[in-house]
C-alpha cells in the first residue's frame, strides 16, 4: 500500500479511536515537550528494589530516582506474563480486548496504530526501541511505531562481539540507547521517547545449570552477594504448596520451581546470580542517565522504571508468574520527573496504578490527547500531587494464554480487600480477604461468613469481564 493510504488509513483508525489529531510545533518553533525514557525489566516483582526495602538487593540508580521522584507501592499488571503485558503497555488494553499473548495472532493495525510509540510518533517526537520486543505486530506497524529499531534477545544472553570478547545482552542495551541519545543531540533536537525493555533478570531457560547458566549475569557484576546467605522464601513452608488446589499443584509454577529453587544450594546460587542480573541492570541505566546528563538532556527528560509481571523466587512453592496470587501481579514503578518541585519528591503513592495506565500517562506528559478507548489512566495528576476524585479501588485482571494444564486460564478481580479469582476452564474458585490474611493463605470462597462478598465479586467480575470482551473466545493463529 503507498505511504500516503497508509497514512490516511491511520488517520482513520485513529479517528475511529476517538484520538484526536494534532500536529507538532512548527518548523523552527521551540519544542520544550519532555523527553521520556522508559525502562521495562524481565520477571521483576515489586520488592526486589533497595528503596522498596529489601535487605540486599543493591539498586543505587533507581533507589536515587525514587528519591527524587515517586514511587508508587501498589503498581499491578493485569496480566502477569510478559507477551500480554508488554501488549497491554503498547496499547494501554486488557489481554482480552487487544487479544495479544503467546500463540495469538499479532496486534492489529488499529491497535498499534493507537500504541504510544506510534501517536508519539506523529505528533513529533522521535521514538526508539531497544532489547526485548516480545510482541508480534500486523503488517508495516513496527515502521509507523519506531524512528529507531534495535531488538537484543537473550539466548544467549553473552553475546559474542568482532574482537571475540563477549557482551551481555543488558549492556548492549545500554550501548544502543546511548548511541539513540546522542543520534538525537544536534541543535535541532526533536524531543524524543525511548523504550529500553530488558530481557533481564528473566532465567535463561534453556540452561539449567545454577547460577551463570540460568541467570546470567554481566561481568560488571561478578561477585556481588558471593558471601551473603540470602533467607528462604518467607511464604516458603510446605504446608503452604500442600494447601494448594491440584490445579496449580501441577501447574508450571511447580515444575519451574525445581529447575530454580528446589534444594537450598540451588537456591542460594541462583538467588545470588537473579539478584546480580537485577543490579547489572541498574548499572547499565547509569550510564544511561550519565549520558543523558553529558548532551544537556536530564532536567528535562522524564524517567520511567518497572516490570513486565511478577516473580514467585520459590515463594508458595512457586517459581516463575502467572497466577493471581500478590507475587505474581504486583511489579515496582518509580517515575522521575526532574521538573517536580522539591515538595513533591521522594513521594511514595498507595494509588493503584497498572500497566495500562503506562501509555496513557507518557501520551500525557507528551501533550497528546490519550485514547477514549484505552483501559488505563493518566499517572500524571498523582505525580503532580493532585487530588484524583473517583481513583480506581479495584482492576480486572486475567491469563488467557492457552497452554493446557500448564497455565490454567483464569480472570479476576482485585480490590482494595478482597481479591476474586476463578480458573473458570476447572471450576474454581478464590476469595482472598487481603486485610484480614494479607498473605492469601486462605481461600475464603466456601465460607458462609463470605456469600454476599463473593456474590459482589463475581458480579463485578462479570461487569468488567463484559466491557473488556465478554467470556473468553481463543484467538489463535491461522
Amino acid at each position: 500500500m503507498p505511504i500516503h493510504r497508509r497514512l490516511l488509513l491511520a488517520a482513520c483508525i485513529l479517528s475511529a479511536f476517538g484520538v484526536r489529531c494534532g500536529l507538532p510545533p512548527a518548523c523552527g518553533a521551540e519544542d520544550d515537550r519532555p523527553n521520556i525514557v522508559f525502562f521495562l525489566v524481565d520477571d521483576q516483582r515489586n520488592d526486589t528494589l533497595g528503596c522498596a526495602g529489601h535487605p540486599i538487593v543493591k539498586t543505587p540508580t533507581v533507589d536515587r530516582l525514587a528519591q527524587g521522584g515517586v514511587r508508587f507501592e501498589n503498581m499491578f499488571v493485569t496480566t502477569s506474563i510478559c507477551a500480554a503485558s508488554r501488549a497491554s503497555i503498547f496499547t494501554g488494553l486488557h489481554e482480552r480486548t487487544h487479544g495479544y499473548t503467546f500463540g495469538t495472532p499479532p496486534i492489529s493495525e488499529g491497535h498499534a496504530a493507537a500504541s504510544y510509540p506510534a501517536l508519539l510518533r506523529q505528533h513529533g517526537y522521535r521514538t526508539g526501541f531497544i532489547g526485548k520486543f516480545g510482541v508480534g505486530v500486523a503488517g508495516d506497524s513496527k515502521a509507523a511505531m519506531f524512528d529507531y529499531f534495535k531488538a537484543v534477545g537473550r539466548n544467549p544472553y553473552l553475546k559474542k562481539q568482532p574482537d571475540g570478547s563477549l557482551r551481555h545482552e543488558s549492556e548492549l542495551d545500554g550501548d544502543h540507547a546511548i548511541e539513540f541519545i546522542r543520534a538525537g543531540a544536534g541543535d535541532d533536537r526533536k524531543p524524543f521517547c525511548l523504550s529500553v525493555s530488558f530481557n533481564a533478570a528473566h532465567a535463561e531457560d534453556g540452561d539449567k545449570r545454577p547460577g551463570i547458566g540460568h541467570y546470567p549475569w554481566p561481568k560488571a557484576v561478578d561477585g556481588m552477594y558471593e558471601n551473603v546467605e540470602v533467607p528462604p522464601p518467607r511464604l516458603s513452608d510446605p504446608a503452604i504448596f500442600e494447601s494448594q488446589p491440584e490445579l496449580l499443584k501441577k501447574s508450571i509454577n511447580r515444575g519451574r520451581y525445581f529447575w530454580r529453587w528446589d534444594t537450598p544450594e540451588k537456591y542460594q546460587t541462583n538467588i545470588r546470580a537473579y539478584f546480580r542480573m537485577l543490579s547489572g541492570v541498574d548499572r547499565v541505566i547509569r550510564r544511561v542517565l550519565d549520558e543523558l546528563e553529558k548532551q544537556g538532556l536530564a532536567e528535562n527528560t522524564v524517567i520511567i522504571y518497572t516490570g513486565d509481571n511478577g516473580y514467585y523466587m520459590g515463594d508458595r512453592g512457586f517459581a516463575g508468574k502467572w497466577s493471581h496470587y500478590e507475587q505474581s501481579l504486583r511489579v515496582p514503578l518509580v517515575v522521575y520527573d526532574p521538573r517536580l518541585p522539591e515538595g513533591l519528591r521522594g513521594r511514595v503513592l498507595g494509588a493503584m496504578a497498572l500497566n495500562i495506565d503506562l501509555p496513557a500517562t507518557m501520551l500525557d506528559l507528551a501533550g497528546v490527547a490519550v485514547p477514549k478507548h484505552y483501559g488505563g489512566r493518566s499517572l500524571v495528576p498523582l505525580l503532580r500531587g493532585e487530588q484524583v476524585a473517583g481513583w480506581r479501588t479495584d482492576f480486572f485482571c486475567e491469563h488467557l494464554m492457552q497452554a493446557g494444564a500448564a497455565i490454567p486460564k483464569w480472570e479476576g478481580i482485585r480490590g482494595e480487600r478482597h481479591k476474586y479469582a476463578r480458573y473458570f476452564e476447572n471450576d474454581f474458585e478464590f476469595l482472598h480477604d487481603l486485610e484480614a490474611d494479607p498473605d492469601e493463605l486462605k481461600n475464603f470462597a466456601a465460607d458462609p461468613d463470605y456469600a454476599e462478598t463473593l456474590a459482589a465479586m463475581r458480579k463485578r467480575c462479570d461487569e468488567l469481564r463484559d466491557r473488556y470482551g465478554g467470556p473468553f473466545k481463543p484467538r489463535r493463529r491461522r
